[in-house]
């Protein structure tokens, strides 16, 4: 928190957001503090009165009107402290559903929000300080929200009330009750231990969610580039309920014990000043401490209001630091929730599509064959261009920051079938170049198009239904082979998962894995080795079925032996489509229709693998081992 002016404004954002949620319980929980909070600072009113009365029937003798004065009173008060618990009980109750509610709705919002960001964000934030959001700073927000502000309101209120009594009585008096918390810490450790069992599931639940994020957070690009961003939002959102049904039972029973300890407090210094009449009574001596001509009927209620003041007081310092921590973590939420979420302004769209006497027309059932829908805002007419996985990139620049360029004047083709590969040193632009034609980034100058279409007019969503990729890091998400394939196209059947797998030469290591497609994954995939789980990756890329492949450095990290088997469900993969491959190891990439070689954002060299030989430059160098990649 850097300022008192963001302070405000985050303090004011916060309360708003809540009363949004909760318009109406969150006023009668502030009703229900401030009732609370007087009702507990007013018993030294009524103790001084039996007092008195106490003492002027002592002198006059008129027993009989004492008696009745004192159970009035007595009765007044009692029906004081059963309206204070009912409204504490009210209040802790309420307070339950607001703060779970509010954690779960601000959780959500952040999820659904992050699913909405560039990949930008998350190529430029720490993995680990993003997840703190949903862990620390949720936690500190949840103290705030259910400790530190009703606990400073109800001090604030309590020791304001009490000023003003004391202002009018003008003496202190201290008065320690034993009994009271000898029967305070008995119900802390009965409800307590009672607690533990719902906590556990409270942070079982937790953790579910949070290794759900993570597991997002790390398959953003995957996500995106099989378009399954609602889907991934519905099953968060699944286990986000989960986690409040169990945070709400957990924290409805906890908060049971604050209205018991406070309301056995009460009742105690009602009790004392019963006794305190009683001793005088029976001829007890004045308990005055100054030895000053001090009432006993003032003395006595001040032992309980020093008690409170002071309390209460520590509790308003107490209180302090943990609001400002919670409102770092709440500002810190509120600047992940207002991260720009990726434009899109793009309008063509991906269609299922026939072709009849050369007309090609939009159809509403699945063809097997797709078209590019294009609107013309000039005339009002419509066109469609047959997908085929014709890209083509035109004098392209890009800088991923301002005045650092990272790619120059980058002229390329790639007709639909053929096969083109990059090579070059690390930093070269091979990635940012595949990271383009997907519009993670967009491009500073140039022209990239797609079956002759800028793909700044194709609306990000359908671009991305149009290409495929299969990345050097495998993200496998925690659920059956199957589901994992099926993730490439949601509708897919058991039989198309089993071929594309097939093709992918996968479906020999799935059938022997103890329960075959349907064994569960966790961990991203850790009982796996690296190849297999590139080759489910390969699956899911084919099963998807998209004209268009980007295969980056997908055998990198692979030895040898692996690397062949995975080549092979690769080379299967490719077959038909148009393929940009990028690479270390050139034996993955001698069969390419075109080789371009990269360096420092600039092409080098282009042909196919025999020319390139021929040209004996730095391919050649690379090739024969007279130069190494970095």
């Amino acid at each position: 928190m850097h300022n008192k002016t963001a302070k405000k404004k985050t303090i004011g954002r916060l309360l708003k957001t809540m009363r949004k949620f909760y318009p109406v319980m969150l006023p009668v929980v502030v009703i229900c503090i401030i009732f609370s909070a007087v009702v507990s600072s007013i018993p030294a009113v009524f103790m001084q009165n039996i007092i008195a009365i106490v003492e002027q029937s002592w002198q006059t003798g008129d027993w009989n009107a004492v008696a009745s004065k004192i159970l009035s009173l007595v009765a007044l008060l009692v029906i004081f402290y059963v309206l204070s618990l009912l409204a504490g009980f009210a209040f802790n109750q309420l307070m339950a559903i607001i703060t779970q509610g509010t954690l779960k709705k601000l959780r959500e919002q952040m999820f659904n929000g992050m699913q909405r960001l560039p990949v930008k964000y998350f190529d430029t934030n720490n993995h680990g300080d993003i997840m703190s959001h949903y862990t620390n700073d949720i936690d500190t927000l949840r103290q705030m929200i259910s400790q530190s502000f009703p606990q400073l309101l109800i001090s604030a209120i309590t020791v304001l009330t009490i000023f003003f009594i004391m202002i009018y009585y003008c003496i202190w008096l201290t008065l320690v009750v034993l009994i009271g918390v000898v029967i305070m810490i008995l119900i802390t450790k009965k409800i307590g231990g009672g607690s533990a069992r719902y906590f556990f599931r409270q942070q079982t639940a937790l953790g579910k969610v949070e290794g759900f994020i993570e597991e997002a957070m790390n398959g953003q690009k995957v996500i995106k580039v099989f378009c399954h961003e609602e889907e991934s939002e519905a099953d968060f959102n699944q286990l986000n309920d989960t986690l409040f049904a169990e945070s709400e039972q957990a924290n409805r029973y906890a908060n049971i014990l604050g209205p018991i300890l406070n309301n056995i407090g009460n009742v105690l210094y009602a009790l004392v000043a019963i006794v305190g009449g009683i001793l005088l009574l029976s001829g007890a001596p004045n308990l005055s401490i100054s030895g000053m001509a001090i009432s006993i009927s003032i003395a006595v209620p001040f032992l309980n209001m020093t008690k409170q003041f002071v309390g209460n007081i520590n509790q308003v310092s107490n209180q302090v630091n943990a609001i400002v921590m919670g409102l770092a973590g709440t500002e810190r939420i509120f600047n992940l929730m207002d991260e720009q979420p990726e434009q899109d302004d793009g309008y063509v769209t991906l269609v299922n599509a026939r072709e009849e006497n050369g007309i090609i027309t939009e159809c509403a059932q699945r063809t097997g064959m797709w078209a590019w829908k294009h609107p013309h805002q000039m005339d009002g007419t419509t066109t469609y261009t047959k997908l085929t996985g014709d890209v083509r990139l035109f004098d392209v620049d890009f800088e991923y920051e301002t005045g650092k360029p990272v790619l120059h004047n980058i002229s390329l083709y790639a007709k639909p079938g053929q096969k083109v590969a990059f090579v070059g040193a690390t930093g070269a632009g091979k990635t940012t170049i595949t990271n383009l034609l997907n519009r993670f980034y967009d491009i500073a100058d140039g022209k990239i198009r797609y079956d002759g279409i800028n793909i700044n007019k194709i609306r990000k969503h359908d671009l991305r239904r149009a290409l495929g990729m299969v990345l050097q890091d495998t993200n496998l998400f925690t659920g059956t082979v199957m589901e994992n394939i099926r993730y490439g196209k949601l509708d897919a059947t058991d039989e198309e998962c089993i071929a594309a797998a097939k093709l992918a030469g996968a479906d020999d290591f799935i059938t022997r894995l103890p329960d075959g497609y349907q064994t569960i994954l966790t961990g991203n995939g850790a009982s796996l080795s690296q190849g297999q789980r590139q080759l489910i990756s390969i699956a899911r890329a084919a099963v998807a079925d998209p004209p268009v492949m980007i295969l980056d450095e997908a055998t990198s990290s692979i030895d040898t032996r692996t690397e062949a088997i995975v080549q092979r469900g690769m080379d299967a993969l490719m077959q038909g489509r148009t393929v940009f491959v990028i690479a270390h190891r050139l034996s993955t990439v001698k069969n390419s229709n075109v080789i371009i070689v990269l360096d420092h954002g600039r092409i080098i060299e282009r042909g196919n693998h025999q020319e390139l030989l021929d040209q004996k430059g730095q391919y050649y160098q690379l090739y024969t081992g007279a130069f190494e990649l970095e």
